[in-house]
């Protein structure tokens, strides 16, 4: 990594392989506790897509299928258009790694759907909250050692990670704001990758910190580029809160704001977690 490269555009560069094939490898700046960040996977599968000389359109919806632990080290990315209609493009794209055995094994799965945007009639029923702006919000420490935390910079609203592991939470509810650690201009990948940004809800309801994971995780990009554009290095708000948590798993849903209110994303995502 040169010193003009931004960490982030680091861990998405890929080099073109075989037809509909990427190779890449991780990185240490995005680095979790086991494995590399699940925000960084996510945007690197994408990143294949938007790579790929047969692209249509752009971002529409990704969903990512953490199959197992990423390690560190190389990895291939198959990316392949297996249906494009006249406004929409269907995408499989899967990641592995040699095992121990000297063997591919899948690591992660994703669908993805890109599309080719027109002008129509909008409106948002989910309008940005009123919350305190960025200046009037204390950025936040690191929650806990990986190195990824360092890549971005976040100001907490409100729902920081309890200060005590008391079984007293009452709401999983976060609200914070969020941009990249050094600033850069937001693109889809990186909007993907904050899309995973929030420590697992469970810790926040039960304030205990019991092992979690997410499992699948899909996006949805209501932004086109001219938006993201216009969002430029700014501040994203960030939210999030579960729904239910029942029998080992629990979902939570997510938005992000630019700081004009424009909605630019959602998700949705199933978490493992135990007792």
């Amino acid at each position: 990594m040169t010193h003009s490269t931004h960490p982030f555009d680091d861990a998405l560069a890929l080099a073109p392989g075989a037809p509909d094939h990427f190779k890449g490898r991780t990185t240490p700046g995005y680095w979790n506790m086991v494995g590399p960040y699940g925000g960084i996977t996510a945007a690197t599968l994408l990143q294949a897509v938007l790579r790929h000389p047969l692209l249509l359109g752009e971002p529409l919806s990704l969903t990512v299928n953490y199959a197992a632990a990423v390690e560190e080290g190389p990895f291939t990315v198959q990316a392949t258009p297996v249906r494009t209609n006249r406004s929409t493009q269907h995408w499989m794209v899967t990641a592995e790694q040699v095992n121990a055995a000297g063997d591919p094994a899948v690591t992660t799965t994703a669908t993805v759907i890109t599309a080719a945007r027109r002008e129509t009639w909008g409106v948002s029923d989910i309008p940005m909250p009123a919350v305190p702006g960025p200046a009037e919000c204390q950025q936040t420490s690191p929650m806990f050692p990986s190195e990824w935390f360092n890549r971005y910079e976040m100001r907490a609203i409100s729902g920081e990670i309890p200060a005590q592991w008391d079984d007293s939470g009452h709401s999983s509810l976060t609200q914070l704001w969020l941009r990249d650690a050094p600033a850069r201009a937001l693109d889809f990948p990186a909007l993907a990758a904050m899309c995973d940004v929030f420590y697992p809800r469970v810790w926040l309801r039960r304030a205990r910190r019991v092992p979690a994971g997410t499992v699948s995780i899909t996006s949805y990009f209501h932004a086109g580029s001219a938006l993201l554009a216009q969002t430029g290095s700014g501040y994203l708000l960030a939210q999030a809160r579960a729904q239910e948590f029942r029998n080992g798993f629990f979902d939570q849903s997510a938005q992000l704001w630019n700081e004009a209110g424009k909605l630019l994303a959602t998700s949705h995502q199933i978490v493992y977690y135990k007792e």
